[in-house]
């Protein structure tokens, strides 16, 4: 028998199951979702006896007394893999009509009687019949889900800091990783499907995890990967152009986020905390707003109107940052960040006041804070060179033009950006990537990202237009260089003393798809190894 501790996930690493798996009747499960219940394959005894233990979306990943959730896909529909599945060791299969056709058809039906939950829109469901198969394990440890544009991971990170300072246990489940109680786990998407999340969620909850952070993206709410989880908070950080290529517009994208904040959603938040800098927020406020008194809690840094406020704020020469947080009673706690910039301000105070709302010690969540560092968010590359070098994520029009306007109030002299814009995603953005580079760099180097099935030469010529559009009297020098390991050169070549390079894009990334193929590329190196081959050296001030 498989061991269910090693067992695949849908994205194909590893995965993780509980140790001591539930044992739920199909029948309960027939009930639960409404899904019809079917017999296929070889006569024979038709037990209502039978029970599953896991649940999976890929047949590679299916171990013994699993469900086999055969969706219909773009190209193919999972029942084409029922076969393998069963052979695995599934004993049971959730598909639609269409599925059961094809499971049914000649030479694909199973060797044996097997029970089939057939549902119109199987997905639709998918998510609560994880929930239960798995024991719903989000109902016994409190789930903060936080999602917007730009600083979910940053505020996951500080979010998770500010749970284990004061004391309890955090699971993080995010971009950059997934992680147990501070243990990393293998992680690909932003958030798992939805099978994949309640086996996480499960096993979290064996450990003694008593709070989890996650980061909570469109995709995960449109497509239904976080169906059967209970929110107890949802935190929203901004809204700005991303996914348009997923997401027919912008009301849509807004729409989607709003899953975890409208009344009427299955996936509502019990609480909502929510930042209130951009009319996106101000909106999301008041339509998470319900005749409960407290089912919304508002922060600003800016002059909107909120319960908690940011105060006056100050910048040291390194860039880490002090501010006051204001509640609604006038009590004030100071604040030290790390993390550079405006946007961490606000996505430190979000953290903060989710913390509140979440019960945690104030004065232990705020001294937590002030330790956290971010894997790829406005990360620096210190060689002992005498300019500044950094490392970013910014891979929105927005987040890039945040990000250089911070770097540049850093530091006395020019700045230089390094950045390019992904293949098979939102093509509408990247004309603003190259404004927005353009406007804000001495220095512009457009480059490759990870064009993936793209021609890397069509996705450049985009946003070279973005930058070129910008009138030469509002824009410093622009290159193409394709070779992003020698576009990187090129900065660190060009910077002088108190200049700073910027390498934005793919921050904590390790590789680079190009032609559906992943290279290993990491930024946070490849800096790192030009400037220890062509950077100006502190020491001797001058060329090496």
């Amino acid at each position: 028998m498989p061991n269910r501790l090693q067992s695949s996930n849908s994205d194909g690493a590893p995965g993780t199951r509980p140790t001591q798996p539930v044992a739920t009747a199909i029948t309960a499960l027939s009930e639960l979702s409404g899904a019809r219940l079917e017999w296929v394959g070889q006569p024979g005894s038709q037990s209502s006896e039978v029970v599953v233990k896991g649940v999976d979306l890929r047949a590679q990943g299916i171990v013994a007394d699993d469900l086999f959730a055969a969706l219909p896909g773009a190209r193919t529909h999972g029942a084409q893999f029922a076969v393998d599945a069963l052979g695995r060791g599934a004993t049971a299969i959730l598909t639609d009509e269409a599925g059961l056709e094809l499971i049914e058809a000649a030479g694909k039906a199973p060797d044996r009687s097997v029970p089939v939950l057939v549902h119109p829109n199987p997905r639709d469901v998918l998510g609560e019949i994880s929930a239960e198969i798995y024991g719903r394990p989000s109902e016994k440890m409190q789930v903060v889900g936080i999602t917007g544009t730009s600083g979910k991971t940053t505020t996951s990170y500080l979010l998770e800091a500010a749970i284990a300072g004061a004391g309890r246990k955090p699971g993080l489940v995010g971009t950059i990783e997934t992680r147990i109680d501070g243990r990393r786990v293998p992680s690909a998407l932003t958030t798992p499907e939805a099978p994949q999340l309640h086996a996480l969620f499960a096993v979290m909850a064996e450990q003694g995890i008593d709070t989890v952070v996650m980061e909570v993206s469109s995709h995960a709410l449109a497509l239904g990967r976080v169906d059967g989880i209970r929110f107890d908070i949802g935190a929203f950080t901004n809204l700005s152009q991303d996914h348009l290529d997923f997401h027919r517009d912008f009301e849509e994208y807004f729409q989607a986020k709003a899953r975890l904040f409208d009344p009427e959603s299955t996936v509502r938040a019990e609480h909502a905390v929510v930042c209130v800098d951009d009319v996106w927020g101000r909106r999301m406020a008041e339509l998470a707003a319900t005749d409960e008194s407290d089912a919304v809690t508002t922060v600003s840094t800016s002059t909107a109107e909120a319960e908690w406020k940011v105060g006056a704020v100050e910048v040291a020469e390194d860039g880490s940052q002090t501010f006051e947080l204001v509640g609604p009673d006038g009590q004030s706690w100071p604040v030290s960040l790390r993390l550079p910039g405006r946007y961490n301000v606000a996505n430190a105070a979000l953290a903060l006041t989710v913390s509140f709302a979440a019960g945690l010690d104030p004065d232990a969540a705020v001294r937590a804070l002030g330790t956290v560092d971010v894997p790829g968010r406005v990360q620096r590359i210190d060689r002992g060179q005498s300019f500044l070098a950094v490392v970013d994520y910014a891979h929105k029009p927005a987040a890039l033009e945040a990000v250089i306007a911070t770097l540049r109030n850093q530091v006395p002299g020019r700045v230089a950006v390094v950045v390019g814009a992904g293949g098979d995603r939102d093509a509408g953005k990247r004309t603003l990537m190259g404004e927005a580079g353009a406007r804000g760099a001495d220095l512009l180097i457009v480059t490759d990202d990870n064009p993936r099935t793209e021609d890397p030469a069509k996705i450049r010529a985009s946003v070279m237009q973005g930058a070129i559009d910008v009138p030469e009297s509002e824009r410093g020098e622009i290159r193409e260089v394709g070779d992003r390991a020698l576009a990187i050169e090129q900065a660190v070549r060009w910077a002088q003393p108190g200049d700073v390079v910027l390498v934005a894009g793919k921050g904590h990334e390790v590789g680079q798809e190009i032609d559906g193929v992943k290279h290993p590329f990491d930024d946070r190196e490849v800096l790192g190894e030009m400037i220890g081959r062509f950077a100006i050296n502190t020491a001797h001030g001058g060329k090496q």
